[in-house]
Formats: structure tokens, sequence, C-alpha cells
């Protein structure tokens, strides 16, 4: 591995200017030349903060549609529990290739055997699991909020703390 490459003047001014201009540390890193861990430690050496209020966003967006994703899955494997369910009191069509000529042999029954009745309402539970599985883990959307914002308040402490004078013990 060659040795990594020293940070300059030059260096870390233009990355608090790239910092400054709200460029994320993928982007300062492409514009250095150097890798996004480089980059990280040195802005942590040089207490530079980045502007995290795109990745916040961004990340929200991605939060929000994913769940209106799960919202539809839902919807639709619930939709797939009923049809299922629905199949087990209808004429049922069986077919098989079969016989010394290897024929196409087709019948129709009044209702499916008790097996494939079975299966059909295996089917239709799972799909149903499904559904109600996701309703629950989408029920407990405001979990991760509320740990994000416990964070804060102990960031926000800590951070008050170290700026409270400290106190002779006598």
């Amino acid at each position: 591995m060659p040795a990594a490459r020293p940070w300059t003047t030059d260096d870390d001014q233009q990355l608090r200017d790239l910092a400054a201009a709200g460029r994320s540390v993928r982007d300062i890193a492409d514009d250095l030349d150097r890798s996004k861990t480089a980059v990280g430690r040195r802005m942590q050496r040089l207490d530079i903060q980045v502007d995290r209020t795109r990745t916040l966003a961004a990340t929200r967006a991605n939060v929000t549609d994913a769940k209106g994703r799960r919202a539809a899955l839902e919807v639709a494997l619930l939709g797939d529990a009923e049809r299922l369910r629905t199949q087990l009191w209808q004429p049922h069509r069986y077919w098989d290739w079969g016989g010394k000529d290897h024929d196409f042999d087709e019948m129709t029954a009044a209702e499916p055997t008790p097996t494939d009745k079975l299966k059909l309402i295996q089917a239709a539970g799972v799909a149903l699991d499904r559904s109600l599985k996701i309703a629950v883990h989408d029920a407990d959307g405001g979990h991760t909020e509320a740990v994000s914002m416990l964070d804060g308040i102990a960031a926000a402490i800590a951070a008050a703390a170290d700026q409270m004078p400290e106190q002779d013990a006598t």
C-alpha cells in the first residue's frame, strides 16, 4: 500500500472551502484525490462540520417512499389472500401429460381436491401473514424518530455539560 500523502495547508484550506460550500465528503474526497476515510479523519482533526440537511432530507424521502411501497404491497398481499381463499369453493381445472402416447388430458372438478384446498389455504395464510407483518412494522414507525430525538437530546446535554465551568470539590 502506498504511503499516505501528507496534508498541506493548501489542502486544508481547500477542504474547508469545499465543506463550507456544502459538498459531501464523497465529493470532497474525489476533488482532493483522497479516500473518504482520509477526508473524514482530517475534517475531524480540523473540527470541520458537514451540513447534513440534504442527507437527512434524502433519507426521510427514502423512508417515506419505502413505507408507501410497503403499504401497496400490504394491500396486494391481502388481495392475494382473498383470491386464493375464493378458489377453495370454485370449480378447479386439472390437467396432465400422460399415457403411453404422452397425451394432454384435462378435466374440471366441482372443487379442488382436499390436498389442493390445503395448499390454497396455506398460500392464503402466508399472504395474509406477510400483509399483517408489514402493517405491524409500519405501525411502529415513530420508534426510529423517537430514538433519534433522544440521541439529539443526549448530545445537547453533553455539549452543555462541556460548557459548564468546573467546580472545586471542597
